[in-house]
């Protein structure tokens, strides 16, 4: 008998044997639970809540992307586009990208929806999943999710100063206490001098095989590295803050007074350089507050004025930041947050018999057009099992109908918390309740919908 593997052609099924493969998540994807939604909800809220603070409008932009968009962007010897992108030939033979990052296609999209016509900067924000190839770690899996705030068209340092500060309110919100590390890594021709100096200093130390590669093609890369060795050897490298132009300069000093103005404390990094190509001038980092060396870098974000031009576009000067949901929900949970439950309801319908439930789902339904949050367990006969799960549910009032009800017209008004029950006519409970949920302070205010 043959012991050769079996060659299995492009295109022809592979057959699994349902004994011995056992079908779940992908290494570095992750499952999000129902009782981790609060979690991911409480966050998604307060960046929704920020951004309309700030006049920031939604943008979604497609999953896939062309390949050739990150290769300019990002950089063709970035780490992300080298090793970690999920690239591969579509069936009409276009190299296809699963977007790695936000920043390239929020540009893509504001050349080809002619934003530049639009009244300038346009102020973009958005949520979305995001995939790398990468060894996962706490908070960054091969697929994750980030928010991210963009603003295109404008050249101003207070709008760099603007997003540093909407970054710290923002992390403030969530209820932990933001670190913030920034830096000016200056322009094209200003960082030109720099490196020259940086390549010099360098070219006697001991670095890591991979920043020998980045002396050739990108020596501020080597300033990114975190190899042990190679942070060492930069204890008394020269700083690119010495070699900023007079406009870098002016431009990195005015955001700082900016800082300074509103009180956002922060750390001047000379050695920050951020991980993407496209960045210039001002760049920033968000970590966590920590007493130990073992901060957790929570999202960044920096100028980056030739990326529009890069993919096609005009001249186009520009700014953002991101940060990573994973991370902060992380730190929320080990800080042991009470995050409120939402979604629970106001009323749950309760019901005895055939016919009471025949009843109830005609009740459940004209309450839910009249704006009332309701809930209900049709499936469960049991009154006991039923006010259980409204119990759980911490709603305010159950509608109790059985057929003692049905027969006198009448249905039971519980309130849940004190548990104190009344009868009312069955046609009078749809105005009764949002009687009730309108004379409860902090509640929603219903209207009659058409």
């Amino acid at each position: 008998m043959s012991r050769h593997k079996k060659i299995v052609h492009e295109n022809e099924p592979v057959k699994f044997n349902k004994h011995s493969h056992k079908i779940q998540a992908l290494k570095g994807f992750k499952d999000i639970l129902p009782e981790h939604q609060k979690f991911w909800n409480f966050v998604a809220e307060k960046v929704k809540d920020t951004a309309e603070d700030y006049s920031f409008q939604k943008i979604d932009t497609p999953v896939l992307e062309s390949a050739l968009l990150f290769q300019r962007t990002i950089g063709e010897e970035t780490d992300i586009v080298a090793k970690e992108m999920y690239t591969f030939t579509d069936k009409s033979g276009e190299l296809i990208t699963m977007r790695p990052e936000m920043t390239a296609p929020v540009a893509r999209a504001y050349i080809e929806h002619g934003m530049i016509s639009w009244p300038q900067p346009v102020k973009l924000w958005y949520l979305a999943s995001l995939f790398r190839h990468e060894n996962t770690q706490a908070g960054r899996l091969r697929e994750h999710h980030q928010f991210g705030f963009e603003v295109l068209g404008g050249a101003e340092p207070e709008l760099d100063a603007e997003l540093v500060i909407v970054a710290q309110g923002l992390y403030k919100s969530f209820g932990l206490e933001p670190e913030i590390e920034i830096n000016s890594i200056g322009c094209s021709t200003c960082r030109r001098e720099y490196i020259k100096s940086l390549k010099k200093f360098l070219r006697d130390k001991k670095v890591c095989e991979t920043c020998e590669g980045r002396l050739e093609r990108n020596p501020l890369r080597v300033l990114d590295c975190k190899e042990k060795k190679c942070q060492e050897n930069l204890v008394e490298a020269p700083q690119i803050l010495d070699s900023l132009c007079e406009d870098c300069k002016n431009h990195f000093v005015k955001v700082l007074e900016i800082l300074d103005d509103n009180s956002i404390g922060y750390n001047l990094n000379p050695y920050l350089v951020r991980g993407l190509d496209y960045y210039n001038r001002t760049v920033f980092e968000i970590f966590t507050k920590s007493q130990t060396e073992d901060k957790m870098a929570l999202g960044g974000g920096g100028r980056y004025d030739y990326l529009i031009e890069q993919i096609g576009g005009r001249p186009t000067p520009a700014v953002g930041f991101a940060g990573g949901l994973e991370r902060v929900i992380i730190k929320i949970r080990e800080l042991g947050f009470e995050i409120k439950e939402e979604g629970h309801g106001d009323v749950f319908v309760a019901q005895l018999g055939d016919e009471a439930r025949k009843k109830c789902m005609k009740l459940f339904n004209e309450l839910r057009k009249h704006g009332v949050k309701t809930r209900e367990a049709f499936n469960k006969k049991g009154l006991t099992e039923q006010l259980e799960i409204a119990n759980r549910l911490k709603v305010k009032y159950a509608l109790i109908l059985g057929q003692k009800e049905i027969m006198d017209g009448t249905i039971i008004i519980r309130d849940m918390e004190s548990g104190i029950q009344e009868i009312i006519d069955l046609e009078k409970v749809v105005p009764e309740i949002k009687r009730r949920l309108l004379g409860m302070n902090g509640l929603k205010v219903y209207s009659e919908k058409e």
